[in-house]
């Protein structure tokens, strides 16, 4: 019944045909990764390098690649969990349904974590440096750790049942760390963690972690799900896993100073814990790294955790992935989450029936949602009303309080599928009424990782909001738009309704839009044949803009922030409120504070080239 370790995954895949391995060496310095991004953008297996290059431990990765293979790890306890999810949402289906629902007191019972005095994990332990030193993209900062678990405790009130589990990226090398001794953690605003350290200086008292690689695969995806704070990640792992997850407790360490520390409890399947305390009076910059939007995250300075121990258990496996311009495995974690967590969106935010946060456009920059406008169903004009109060609650939610645009729609019909993007982005357009339902919330929070704004975690949001008939047609192709204005050209349908064209390189103020723009939507009158398209999208690259859903997705919503970048045709303010009788415009060019874009090492693509010619298990998939 699941997993309990990540060897028991390892030799279960690989009996499977889910895993293949690689004997010959293999560098955890940029190729290990390479190997990785291919094999998942053709859907192989996961992948075991056995052979480490200057280090002793294998890694594993892909382990999420598939959303088949994913189910597959689970299969023992997927429908389990559902069953959990549904009693919560509906706690007297246990009486109309009682067989359903026969096994669920076990897997409640697995919920509750198990405080333990020995484990695997506690039977060897290694130095920083011994362990594999994975980087991804050329210009990372260092080696960093890409599935940790990171655990920690609010001091205010400690314990298993309260604790957090959070994956946070964890900087190894590199940078101004002292070797061995200190690492780098970043975290973002809106987790759990970030609470639990404000406690901990708040009280002047150590704040202690521990970071677990490796174990069951329910204790990674326990980490990365959007759980109510205060409620322990590993409830959810341990029901996941089909067990009680094993936590070691009452193990003591010396910090810098040469003082006994007691360490927080240790997850006794993992199969490396780094323990240290967090430094409460200093910063170091972290990275650069190469991240899930598809650019560099840039040198930021981020908390420092000294090192107190190393732990690792026999037969231990590194496990790893790799993020980039989705999708990419992490992509995997967001599919079956929202296959668990979906269920459970009506019953707290009411009227919402469904949310879904594009993972091709980065996650946070782009949320869907399909609401419903029961306020004064008499009126025949069904302009958003309940609709804004809806985007207001999604966007008062943990995670989603993070997206910068949130396209909002009501369903009258019930047939407004939320995962065709598409789809979603013509019954929007179809409606939308630019002079009343743009709804701007500006010098605001966003995603720490993302660029386009004013700052680091600062930047805007804007809700588009639709209800009731279409008010227009969309047109699916590009003709009778007339003459551009000097410096724009090359017209290119991305959607039906949506245009994109190539603009001239920003030439603005970094981070408060560019004239050009202004000469564009000037250009046009209001009831210009061009506004036939109700938006509009100014690019670098028309083409490569238009060339695909997921390229539309991506150039917009990553390289826009919605209070410098959206201007419009006919534009006006009345009572503070920003419209356009014409097209919405949307600056998605690149500017001069975004971060770099991934691009792989030409030397490495070579090398693994080279690898794929040669044949062997993963040529196929190379």
């Amino acid at each position: 019944m699941g997993y309990r370790n990540l060897q028991q995954c390892v030799r279960d895949l690989e009996v499977a045909g889910h895993l293949v391995r690689i004997e010959d060496p293999v560098d955890a310095c940029l190729e290990a990764a390479e190997i990785h991004r291919r094999v998942f953008a053709s859907g192989g297996p996961a992948v075991f390098f056995s052979n480490v290059v200057g280090c002793r431990f294998p890694m594993v990765s892909n382990l999420f690649g598939t959303i088949d293979r994913a189910r597959y790890m689970f299969r023992d306890t997927l429908d389990a969990v559902r069953r959990l999810i549904e009693l919560k949402i509906e706690p007297q289906q246990a009486m109309r349904r009682p067989w359903r629902y026969a096994t669920s007191p076990w897997y409640a019972l697995a919920m509750l974590p198990r405080r333990r005095r020995r484990g695997p994990i506690l039977a060897n332990r290694t130095t920083i440096d011994q362990l594999p030193q994975l980087k991804s993209w050329p210009d990372d900062g260092g080696a960093f750790v890409t599935l940790p678990q990171v655990y920690s405790e609010h001091v205010e009130s400690p314990g298993l049942m309260k604790s957090n589990l959070g994956m946070y990226r964890i900087q190894l090398s590199g940078g101004q760390y002292a070797p061995n001794r200190e690492i780098g953690l970043h975290y973002q605003l809106h987790r759990s963690i970030g609470v639990h350290h404000a406690a901990a200086l708040r009280h002047g008292r150590p704040f202690h972690i521990n970071i677990f690689v490796g174990g069951a695969p329910a204790m990674s995806l326990a980490a990365v799900m959007p759980l109510p704070e205060g409620m322990s990640e590993l409830t959810f792992a341990g029901a996941l896993a089909g067990h009680r997850i094993p936590m070691v407790v009452g193990q003591r360490a010396e910090d810098a100073a040469g003082n006994a520390v007691e360490l927080l409890p240790i997850y006794g399947e993992a199969d490396f814990c780094i323990a240290g305390t967090i430094d409460p009076q200093r910063r170091l910059p972290e990275g650069p790294f190469g991240d899930h939007l598809g650019y560099y995250s840039l040198k930021h300075d981020f908390p420092v955790l000294h090192v107190h121990q190393v732990f690792h258990r026999p037969g231990a496996i590194w496990p790893f992935t790799v993020v980039g311009r989705p999708p990419q495995e992490d992509t995997i974690f967001g599919d079956l989450i929202h296959e668990l967590t979906g269920p459970i969106i009506p019953t707290v935010i009411p009227g919402v029936r469904a949310v879904h946060a594009v993972d091709a456009a980065g996650v946070h920059p782009l949320l869907l949602a399909v609401g419903s406008e029961r306020y004064t169903p008499y009126d025949p004009v069904r302009r958003p009303q309940e609709l804004l109060t809806q985007a207001n609650a999604i966007l008062g939610q943990g995670q989603l309080s993070l997206a910068k645009y949130l396209l909002i729609a009501d369903d009258e019909d019930g047939r407004l599928d939320i995962h065709d993007i598409g789809g979603f982005f013509s019954h929007v357009l179809r409606r939308v009424d630019w002079t009343r339902d743009l709804h701007f919330q500006t010098r605001t929070t966003i995603d720490t990782l993302d660029y386009s704004g004013d700052g680091i975690n600062e930047g805007s949001k804007l809700v588009i909001a639709a209800a009731g008939p279409p008010v227009r047609d969309l047109p699916t192709e590009v003709s009778g738009i007339g003459t551009l204005p000097d410096g724009f050209d090359d017209p290119q349908l991305c959607l039906p309704g949506v245009l994109a064209v190539r603009g001239p390189k920003f030439a603005g103020a970094s981070r408060s839009g560019d004239p050009a723009i202004d000469r564009f939507c000037q250009h046009f009158p209001a009831d210009h044949a061009i506004n036939r398209f109700p938006l509009i999208v100014v690019a670098d690259d028309s083409r490569f803009t238009a060339a695909s859903l997921n390229n539309f997705l991506w150039i917009v919503f990553t390289r826009s922030n919605p209070a410098a970048d959206v201007s419009g045709i006919g534009s006006f303010v009345e009572q503070k409120h920003w419209g356009c009788r014409g097209a919405l415009v949307i600056d998605a060019r690149i500017k001069p504070h975004h971060a770099p874009p991934l691009i792989e090492d030409p030397e490495t693509t070579k090398k693994v080239d080279a690898r794929a010619a040669r044949g062997g298990p993963l040529a196929r998939y190379l």
